[in-house]
């Protein structure tokens, strides 16, 4: 089955959420925990929960994905901005709970030039302390592009960071697929070979979610500007092909485009159609 939706708003409570993904047509979604510039989380709503849950199993949801806000940076310079990062990351992982086995996403961090390697350091010490034994969330270290300091631009990055946390069953990566192009992987000619690298640095065992993209950019450009789908130098047919390939099957697929509800809508339509009619 294809799990596919789009990223909302979590203002709109559980229910809400599910009800207007099986409006566009989707079956499963992202979310942010909280503001995504920072702040506090909203009550959990255990109704809400309960009626969320139910409407997800009798439309066979696949897993959502949360996502942390932008501002949380856990390789930052300043340690009162990283006891931030440390202070929200678990408050949501608590919150997961009520929805328990799901994913909760995050971009790994800024090093303001401290250095990829301090900052790999400073993520890992960060996802140590917030890890429990006894949580189902699975926490996914997303890919980048590569602007700025980012840490994540690559492959290997993420890899380094995994190899430091203790938990390793505890996590996962979500590949962002603008941002890999951005970052310089040709997943428009040689999907088949990006994740041959993915396998062999990371493993595709830890590929739990995929954010689908298309991007403004050139390949390489290590600018993150995501495109609606078929309007950018990805392009649909190879964003098909990563929806259909072998590898990711059963996995969530986030639309991340810039878009509202009616354009998400006809997203997934396309990419549900186009997704049928491919000849691999």
């Amino acid at each position: 089955m294809l799990y596919i939706g789009n990223h909302t708003t979590s203002s709109k409570g559980y229910e809400n959420m599910a009800r207007q993904m099986i409006a566009n047509g989707g079956n499963t979604f992202a979310f942010f925990t909280r503001n995504p510039r920072g702040g506090k989380a909203k009550e959990i709503n255990e109704k809400d929960i309960e009626k969320f849950l139910a409407l997800a199993g009798e439309h066979h949801f696949g897993r959502i994905v949360a996502h942390a806000p932008y501002t949380l940076n856990a390789c930052a310079a300043k340690e009162n901005l990283r006891e931030f990062a440390r202070e929200t990351m678990a408050d949501d992982l608590k919150r997961m709970e009520y929805t328990p086995g799901n994913y909760y996403n995050f971009h790994p961090g800024s090093h303001v030039g401290q250095g990829a390697e301090t900052g790999i350091h400073k993520i890992a010490q960060i996802l140590n302390d917030v890890l429990t034994d006894g949580q189902s969330t699975t926490v996914l270290l997303e890919t980048m592009s590569g602007k700025g300091s980012e840490v994540g631009r690559n492959f290997e990055e993420i890899r380094a960071i995994l190899d430091l946390v203790d938990k390793k069953d505890k996590m996962g990566v979500c590949l962002d697929t603008c941002h890999v192009w951005d970052g310089g992987y040709d997943i428009v000619n040689n999907l088949d070979g990006v994740l041959e690298e993915f396998d062999r640095i990371i493993g595709l065992e830890k590929l739990k979610a995929v954010h689908l993209n298309d991007s403004m950019n050139e390949m390489g450009s290590h600018k993150d500007r995501h495109a609606k789908i078929g309007e950018g130098h990805i392009g649909l047919e190879a964003l098909v092909r990563v929806i259909s390939h072998p590898a990711l099957q059963g996995i969530p697929f986030i639309l991340e485009t810039p878009n509202d509800d009616e354009g998400w809508t006809k997203e997934i339509r396309l990419l549900r159609e186009s997704a049928e009619n491919l000849v691999l």
